[in-house]
């Protein structure tokens, strides 16, 4: 028995801390074993289809984003996730499309922030970045992040604002990208002017 949960603990452990059924049955786990685990407590489920290890504390923002496709972190949750914020976020924030229905999983995860945008400006700037625990998730890149920050400024905690503003234009600045994506969320202007005065 130790070696099977030694090796079910490195499967799960390299996927994030969260495994579906489908990953246990393509490891030569089936349903029945599935069950057996469940009923022995070494596994318990997390969401539907999705399963962690009982005594293992599993990567939350892989936990969370393991959800949904759709689910992109953002605005504090992407700078933190990027260095370009030193402030843990309590609040995960993250980014669907417009139209989409997340409501189980906002009551699943009581603290996450939503955040809707244009289905077609969804998927700019995605990238993957690692987590404190070390597992890859999927954020927007700094550029997306910093427009996000500035169409959003009301909303964005001041100290967060401030801080990732310095950051990126007095040193990640990369002008030709973060001008393409200000013309595609209507800041070009706001975003020249800090590119003016900060850099």
């Amino acid at each position: 028995m130790d070696y099977i949960y030694d090796n079910l603990k490195i499967l799960i452990e390299s996927n994030g801390g969260v495994i579906s059924a489908a990953e246990l049955q393509h490891a030569g786990i089936d349903r029945i074993g599935l069950y057996s685990l469940l009923a022995k407590e070494i596994l318990k489920k997390e969401s539907h289809g999705n399963y962690v290890l009982t005594d293992n504390e599993p990567d939350e923002y892989k936990v969370i984003q393991n959800r949904s496709e759709k689910l992109i972190y953002s605005h504090g949750t992407a700078l933190f996730l990027h260095g370009m914020s030193d402030r843990v976020p309590h609040t995960l924030d993250i980014t669907v499309p417009q139209g989409d229905n997340i409501s189980r999983i906002k009551k699943s995860y009581h603290n996450t922030r939503f955040h809707y945008c244009k289905k077609e400006l969804w998927d700019l700037g995605i990238m993957n970045v690692n987590t404190p625990m070390g597992y890859g998730v999927r954020v927007y890149n700094p550029e997306r992040c910093i427009c996000d920050i500035v169409k959003d400024k009301d909303n964005v905690d001041k100290q967060i604002y401030i801080q990732a503003i310095q950051e990126y234009f007095k040193g990640r600045c990369n002008p030709r990208k973060i001008i393409q994506y200000a013309k595609e969320f209507n800041i070009e202007t706001k975003i020249r002017n800090y590119m003016e005065i900060l850099q």
